[in-house]
């Protein structure tokens, strides 16, 4: 994996056989369903619902692990981490999430357009 990649795909490859039109089927669903769960971290953290929060930032943290957006997983990770006692704090870490959901958009939708 080079540095600047945003998916290990050869980490997503171990799980898939490298089979190419799985891995662009498991990218699309990830992008989808972890974009809709970013977008509701705000609303969580308004209503101060840390149970949502925790199942929410969790549920990211380990569907990026899975598909090897390692960065994305480590900014909910830290989301999870700081949970909605210092909403301040907590934005700055719902920011960085979402900077890194819009990478791994961006590179599903170049990896999967080929």
């Amino acid at each position: 994996m080079s540095a600047d990649a945003v998916i290990d795909l050869e980490h997503l490859a171990r799980y898939t056989g490298g089979d190419v039109a799985l891995n662009a089927e498991i990218l699309r669903l990830f992008e989808t369903q972890t974009s809709e769960l970013v977008a509701n971290l705000r609303t969580i953290l308004d209503a101060r619902d840390e149970k949502s929060w925790k199942e929410v930032t969790h549920t990211i943290k380990g569907a990026a692990r899975g598909v090897g957006a390692f960065a994305m997983a480590d900014a909910a990770a830290q989301c999870e981490l700081l949970g909605i006692e210092d909403p301040s704090i907590t934005q700055m870490a719902i920011a960085k999430l979402k900077s890194e959901t819009e990478a791994v958009q961006a590179f599903v939708k170049v990896h999967c357009a080929v």
